[in-house]
């Protein structure tokens, strides 16, 4: 078991836990996508169960269901991390989002202040 972290925060911005499926798939590349959920979201990026472990760096293409918003948000963001959790079966994979239209950002803030006052 991890111990927690206990240093200063360094994260931009605050990450709310939440579990929301998310299509992604890595780019630039011609097989098909794979379907997940995330484990927290942010404005920043998203933690994501993945079944495979990705070098950090990988560029993924996600499309993300959020409540506020009947169709899927698509992002494009990079593996800051990807951990194995259950040996070559879940990995936890550290994702920060490249870019954002003010549309999206507006639905991803909502979903994250809603999650915030939830838990």
């Amino acid at each position: 078991m991890t111990k927690a972290y206990e240093g200063e925060e360094r994260r931009k911005f605050p990450r709310a836990k939440g579990r929301f499926i998310v299509s992604y798939r890595v780019i630039p590349s011609s097989t098909g996508s794979d379907i997940s959920q995330s484990k927290n979201l942010s404005l920043g990026g998203m933690l994501l169960t993945t079944n495979c472990q990705f070098p950090v760096g990988t560029n993924l293409a996600l499309e993300i269901r959020l409540p506020f918003d009947p169709n899927p948000i698509m992002i494009f963001a990079k593996v800051l991390e990807s951990k194995e959790i259950t040996k070559n079966i879940i990995y936890d994979t550290r994702l920060v989002f490249l870019a954002i239209d003010e549309k999206h950002r507006g639905i991803i803030q909502e979903t994250v202040n809603y999650y915030l006052k939830k838990w």
